[in-house]
């Protein structure tokens, strides 16, 4: 049953399909010239958000490559910024790898700075950080992104993973909500 307080009128297109899929395209050529005649590169999804994006990503990269989930939540509003519990692991070793982390957006980058100094210190070799989207205007930490999609502006945005209450994941687009979000 569909919550009251979520209005499930279709939010605006903010990033068309044919402009989701033109970048998504670059994008994989960026990453294959930089990963050019490397080991396998060991690619990592943040749950859930990330996906739609990481599936269409890496159908279109050529360079060699391993595929992982990681998956986080915030302890709650009465702790401090950035700390973050893990819900799934990646299953698969870092050490001595360069991984590529696919994120869906990097808001305040609390959670992607977090993230990032947990697989270096478990011993990657590098780490990238490949985003579909950066609201840089929501920035609170600096946080090194290598790949990015597109900026967008600070506003609220689902579909194509992106959710409210797990609602609009499943959008072909990225649109903007307009209704309240609390």
């Amino acid at each position: 049953m569909t919550p009251p307080e979520v209005n499930l009128k279709r939010p605006r297109v903010l990033i068309s399909v044919e402009d989701l899929e033109r970048r998504i395209t670059e994008l994989a050529a960026e990453i294959d010239r930089d990963y050019a005649g490397s080991e396998p590169i060991l690619c990592i999804g943040v749950l859930k958000g990330s996906v739609f994006f990481m599936v269409d990503l890496l159908k279109q990269v050529q360079t060699p490559l391993q595929i992982g989930f990681f998956q986080t939540s915030s302890y709650g509003s009465s702790t401090t910024a950035g700390e973050i519990r893990i819900r799934k692991d990646v299953d698969i070793s870092v050490r001595d790898r360069d991984v590529l982390l696919i994120e869906d957006i990097v808001d305040t980058g609390y959670t992607l700075r977090t993230i990032m100094a947990l697989l270096e210190f478990r011993g990657a070799r590098s780490v990238k950080l490949c985003t579909m989207l950066d609201k840089v205007a929501a920035r609170e930490v600096e946080v090194p992104i290598h790949y990015t999609g597109f900026q967008i502006d600070n506003v609220f945005v689902v579909g194509y993973g992106l959710d409210l209450d797990d609602h609009f994941r499943n959008l072909p687009y990225i649109g903007v909500y307009e209704g309240d979000v609390e």
